[in-house]
């Protein structure tokens, strides 16, 4: 299983699309962790899964949600609504209570990836206002058997090196 994620674009339109579309027919999910700021049904947005961030006033976006792909299940929510600023805590009895082997969160907009109790929590960081690093971010999971893989990429696709974390699951 492969699966995109990116968060915190705030208004990006052309941006997003580019970022997308250089990885769209290579993985097997698109995931926008919330405040794209873009309206429901926008071109950018066509066939990616998004969730309502704190900035996403007015959309119909859902608050989270959770996908099975190829038997791996992914939640997917902001963050705001969990207070991941302070703490992983609420996301995580969350996270168990969706029986989700991967947590996909943003708010912070600090890029990272982490494991806990066996399940991936990954924040993709920001394509627009990054915190942490100057690299504007997204990633991409792999996801195979008893491995994954979480990869983060600069906005123009490279390989940011020192962020490519592998994890053993069960």
């Amino acid at each position: 299983m492969k699966a995109f994620i990116i968060s915190d674009s705030h208004g990006l339109e052309s941006e997003l699309e580019k970022v997308i579309h250089r990885h769209r027919e290579e993985v097997d999910i698109l995931i926008h962790c919330g405040d794209s700021e873009l309206e429901e049904g926008h071109s950018a947005l066509k066939g990616v899964n998004v969730v309502k961030g704190n900035c996403d006033f007015g959309s119909d976006f859902p608050d989270d949600l959770f996908e099975k792909v190829q038997g791996v299940g992914i939640y997917v929510t902001h963050g705001h609504l969990y207070n991941v600023k302070m703490t992983h805590v609420p996301l995580s009895y969350r996270a168990e209570e969706k029986a989700a082997q991967i947590a996909c969160f943003g708010h912070s907009h600090v890029a990272g990836a982490f494991v806990e109790n066996g399940v991936i929590y990954i924040n993709p960081g920001s394509i627009r206002l990054p915190r942490n690093r100057e690299e504007k971010t997204y990633c991409i999971c792999e996801y195979h058997k008893t491995k994954a893989t979480v990869t983060y990429y600069d906005y123009d696709g490279k390989i940011v090196t020192d962020m490519v974390y592998h994890f053993e699951v069960n």
